[in-house]
């Protein structure tokens, strides 16, 4: 393939992103275009504008599409499959009662919020909120008062886990596109979730509740008595099957760090093996197998409704995956027309710092279209340029990761699909859902960037 050097000015670059930003937009707000078709056709459009040649705009797309997808479906599969299983297995429940009965009544909305970060690791924002509504319903009955102090609790803690930690696609992608060390993400985005949940949700829902009496009602979710799961698996199984995926990923992290600072031989066969089992995808499969194992098989489990499980545990992330990895061509095109680098020389130029800019875009893209994976995505397309331009540490695009994340998740309204799901779930107009999810987001967007700011300047 020949080389290609692009002639057009800073100024006519930025016009045909803020262009290509805007179609996007117009495409998925007024038209009503799909996210994925949309995310081609501009990414396609945008190529043939900036003046890449003609030969070459087919191979950029499929080769960012791929480059992207590669890393993302692994994890998002495999995490989907690992979610279904604990769900399945009447998992999830046994661990929200356990943790009832720990924690007390009185901290009954702690014990939930600490339950669904625990799920969220593996579990994505909808499904795991869907899995514990049941039980938050029936913490409400019980206990009385608004059902916003339990759920409002329940459903940021999965916001959270969603938005800022890996496996999920959001962060995944950023990290891919900012080319930041995924072990040192998890770990960093595991140590700031409880804080950011604390005040975003336990804090929050607190005030919320106090303010906006939502009774509980039985028409929101149909049939909420506690669901029965024949021979369910004990507290101590469930907690450990979810932890596996962290220690075999932390173990890679670790070794990692050790050999940095030449404590261990990284030419040995052990080092590269355990490297190999502590890899994202692989600790994830790991830990596919084991489930199955522990939750299925050794429960009663025959093969064929195995199987089934797993099967039905894909369809619904196909789109988020697709769409994931068309907003990685997206970036792939705007990083070889030469946009990104226009873009960092722009913001050199006002002195904005890029974490600031990360997380500003990402604020605007997700207010202006409401998904929140897509704004993550587009957002590290468009400033990924800048951030691997950058002599930057491995802690600080960690940072910018998250700062970006952060953005992507500001303020959810009445265009975004979860605004919807959760206002509709609790029974509440949209009126409330604004005064009490929407604020939830945003509060929860603050302090993620707050954290990632403190990290980025200190680190």
């Amino acid at each position: 393939m020949q080389a290609w050097e692009q002639t057009m000015s800073a100024g006519a670059l930025l016009g045909i992103a803020g262009g290509a930003v805007a179609l996007l937009l117009f495409m998925v707000i007024v038209l009503r275009i799909h996210a994925f078709l949309t995310l081609i056709s501009v990414s396609l459009v945008t190529a043939f504008v900036t003046g890449i040649p003609a030969d070459q705009i087919v191979p950029t797309l499929v080769s960012s599409f791929s480059g992207t997808l590669g890393a993302v479906a692994l994890l998002v599969g495999l995490g989907a499959m690992l979610g279904k299983l604990v769900e399945h297995s009447g998992g999830a429940k046994v661990l929200a009662d356990c943790l009832i009965e720990m924690f007390g009544e009185r901290r009954a909305p702690i014990a939930l919020g600490v339950a669904s970060l625990i799920m969220g690791f593996p579990m994505f924002f909808d499904a795991g909120l869907i899995v514990m509504l049941p039980i938050v319903f029936a913490v409400a009955r019980r206990l009385g008062g608004s059902i916003l102090l339990y759920a409002i609790p329940t459903a940021a803690a999965f916001s959270v886990m969603h938005v800022f930690a890996p496996p999920h696609p959001g962060p995944v992608t950023a990290s891919e596109l900012y080319n930041a060390n995924l072990g040192l993400l998890l770990l960093v985005s595991l140590l700031i979730a409880p804080l950011m949940w604390w005040v975003s949700g336990y804090m929050w829902g607190k005030f919320a509740a106090k303010h906006n009496v939502v009774t509980l009602s039985e028409v929101v979710f149909g049939e909420t008595k506690d669901e029965f799961f024949q021979n369910p698996p004990k507290v101590k199984t469930v907690v450990a099957i979810l932890l596996l995926p962290l220690f075999l990923i932390f173990l890679n992290t670790g070794l990692d760090f050790f050999r940095s600072l030449g404590m261990v031989d990284d030419t040995q066969s052990w080092f590269h093996i355990a490297s190999a089992l502590g890899n994202t995808p692989v600790a994830l499969l790991i830990s596919v197998f084991v489930a199955l194992i522990v939750l299925g098989k050794s429960k009663g489990e025959d093969s064929s409704a195995l199987e089934k499980i797993m099967d039905s545990s894909l369809g619904p992330i196909c789109s988020v995956v697709l769409i994931t990895g068309a907003g990685g061509m997206f970036g792939g095109v705007l990083r070889a027309s030469g946009i990104g680098d226009a873009l960092s020389n722009s913001l050199s130029d006002l002195g904005l710092p890029v974490i600031v800019a990360a997380y500003l875009v990402a604020v605007i893209l997700r207010l202006a279209q409401g998904s929140a994976t897509v704004a993550l995505v587009t957002a590290a397309g468009l400033m990924a340029p800048a951030v691997l331009g950058a002599d930057y540490s491995a802690l600080q695009v960690v940072a910018v990761t998250l700062a970006t994340a952060s953005g992507s998740v500001f303020a959810g309204h009445v265009n975004d699909s979860g605004f919807w799901l959760v206002g509709r779930l609790l029974g509440m107009d949209v009126k409330t859902t604004l005064k009490t999810w929407t604020v939830q987001q945003a509060i929860e967007s603050l302090i993620g960037f707050i954290l990632a700011l403190a990290i980025f300047f200190i680190f």
